[in-house]
């Protein structure tokens, strides 16, 4: 028994979610590096006079690291949408035909008036 047979006459071409799927591992990266050379530059460039480093260097890590969570969290969220629209375009099912008995007449429900009653 074929549970699920695939149309074969249908086909969806690739749109916009192949292209975001391709460029999210670079994006990714560059975004990360990007955000990981805050914490880097923060530590080479001189501190400014009167200002406590300890305290500058940790603010900043923090606002690194947060950053970095919501950058990766959206960059997930892209790509699950993007897989998801993906799989949506793919090849289409058609279940299995079950014939229904009272398909040309509908069985009379009981409290509805048929159009024919009058």
């Amino acid at each position: 028994m074929d549970f699920l047979k695939k149309q074969h006459d249908r086909k969806v071409p690739p749109g916009l979610e192949v292209e975001i799927l391709r460029r999210l591992p670079r994006v990714t990266i560059v975004g990360s590096l990007l955000l990981a050379a805050m914490a880097v530059i923060v530590r080479v460039l001189p501190p400014e006079p009167g200002v406590d480093v300890a305290k500058h260097i940790k603010t900043v890590d923090i606002f690194t690291i947060a950053s970095s969570i919501t950058f990766l969290t959206a960059v997930f969220t892209v790509a699950i949408g993007a897989v998801i629209v993906h799989i949506m375009k793919g090849p289409a099912y058609v279940a299995d035909s079950y014939p229904v008995a009272h398909s040309d007449r509908p069985k009379h429900q009981p409290g509805r008036q048929r159009q024919d009653d009058g």
